[in-house]
């Protein structure tokens, strides 16, 4: 009998063992955005066709919700026979004569032009790989439900990692999406509620310039631009486009995909998106507010940050052609510094 009591204590703790094993794997699963899959979902096929149906509208319906933008409008890529590619607004009358005169009346001087919404069919068949789309940010009433940033040239990764951490620090909610080419990415920073571009910009500039005033001597070389590129819309025209994720073309190679920190695809696309955070439009003025000082002044690196990184008593400059700053034994924070109060706006370029 003791024997028995005794075998059948151990199994209770040999079960209790198991079942913390068991969830510390679902959250290992779940940390690294693998979906776990029962068994009755595979073998009920009636159920299937109905779950295919409903699964394909719910991921179009999250998709919208994170990538939002301009719906009576959106861009399409094209390639032509000499290699040139490029994005386009859709037009419901493109390459149909005589109302079109492509090429010898361009689409913005067509007085013809009608432009096609942005529809969950369009999004349908960007996701599987019938057609490339581009979106425009950059709402009407000039506010934007997320911030992009592009990174794009040879050493883009060191470039975002950088720019993560900076997120990680000021605890910015980032996604990064690898390029449909592969050799660039996109930080994606997805908002609660449409916010003003103008605000959205600063807490991009804000970021940036935290990045590079912890990695002065490394740069910034791969950055390109802020998506929306501008802070209001320009005059007869929509702001730049930036092109969707999750095409099902680039996917084959693991381009067009978000991936982690570490630059590795995660295994469930659509798993991670629904975790995605969102950022409130509170947060983004705590963070903008903190490092401008007023609407005038910007100051990206904080004034205790350069205390923390002790002031040179003495620094050497040399008169030639231009002013030349000798870097050495100056902080990262206190270079960027010097480069903001020696950055002036060109008033030829205005």
């Amino acid at each position: 009998m003791d024997k028995l009591e005794k075998r059948l204590k151990q199994a209770i703790q040999e079960c209790e063992r198991l079942k913390k094993e068991n969830q510390q794997l679902k959250t290992l699963l779940i940390k690294h955005n693998i979906q776990l899959v029962k068994d009755d979902t595979i073998h009920n096929t009636h159920d299937f066709s109905i779950s295919k149906e409903q699964k394909i509208n719910e991921r179009i319906e999250l998709f919208r919700s994170l990538f939002n933008g301009r719906t009576d409008l959106f861009a399409v890529r094209w390639e032509s026979k000499n290699g040139r590619s490029g994005y386009s607004p859709a037009c419901a009358y493109e390459w149909q004569p005589p109302i079109c005169q492509k090429p010898t009346i361009k689409c913005a001087n067509c007085t013809f032009r009608k432009f096609l919404p942005l529809t969950n069919q369009v999004i349908y068949n960007h996701l599987i790989g019938k057609r490339t789309i581009g979106l425009y940010p950059l709402l009407q009433d000039e506010t934007c439900w997320f911030l992009a940033v592009d990174f794009d040239k040879n050493n883009w990764q060191q470039d975002v990692k950088a720019f993560i951490e900076s997120c990680k620090e000021l605890n910015v909610p980032a996604s990064i999406e690898r390029s449909r080419s592969g050799n660039g990415g996109h930080v994606w920073i997805f908002l609660q509620q449409a916010t003003p571009a103008a605000l959205v910009r600063k807490l991009g500039h804000v970021l940036l310039s935290r990045t590079l005033s912890r990695r002065y001597e490394l740069g910034m070389e791969s950055f390109d631009r802020l998506f929306p590129n501008q802070d209001t819309l320009p005059k007869g025209g929509f702001g730049n486009l930036i092109a969707l994720p999750l095409q099902n073309g680039p996917r084959k190679s693991g381009n067009s995909v978000f991936i982690d920190d570490q630059m590795i695809p995660y295994p469930d696309q659509w798993l991670y998106l629904k975790h995605v955070r969102k950022m409130s439009l509170e947060n983004i003025k705590q963070i903008v507010q903190s490092y401008f000082h007023n609407d005038d002044t910007q100051s990206f690196v904080k004034e205790d940050t350069l205390v923390e990184n002790k002031l040179p008593i003495k620094i050497s400059i040399t008169e030639k052609n231009g002013l030349y700053i000798e870097k050495d034994g100056l902080s990262s924070g206190f270079i960027q510094k010097l480069i903001q109060l020696t950055t002036f706006n060109n008033p030829a370029f205005f």
